[in-house]
């Protein structure tokens, strides 16, 4: 299934609009890793840890809007935009990130 950012796919007509679709992730960080994450924020350089949380959220996001694309029946999804979110405290923090775009069908 072709996932893309844009609104057309280069060489394929879009025949069929097919609604909406989303994927959405939720990771729990854990204190260690909140930990270095501080430490790195205190001497700099980047957070190996947490960036290998954000990949595997976003790869899972991805996943679940395209199963949703599937089970529509879709060719491809158009237009996806990836959104990002932090909630928590000091105590636990959760990553989410979300997927969205629409399913379609191509000839």
């Amino acid at each position: 299934m072709i996932i893309s950012t844009t609104e057309t796919i280069e060489g394929k007509k879009v025949t069929e609009y097919l609604g909406i679709v989303s994927g959405d992730a939720v990771m729990g960080t854990n204190i260690f890793r909140d930990i270095f994450a501080g430490i790195r924020d205190i001497v700099g350089g980047r957070s190996g840890s947490y960036e290998k949380e954000l990949r595997t959220a976003k790869e899972a996001a991805l996943e679940a809007l395209e199963e949703e694309a599937a089970e529509r029946g879709a060719d491809a999804v158009v237009g996806v935009d990836l959104d990002y979110e932090v909630i928590g405290g000091d105590k636990s923090t959760m990553l989410i990130v979300s997927a969205n775009g629409t399913a379609v069908r191509l000839s």
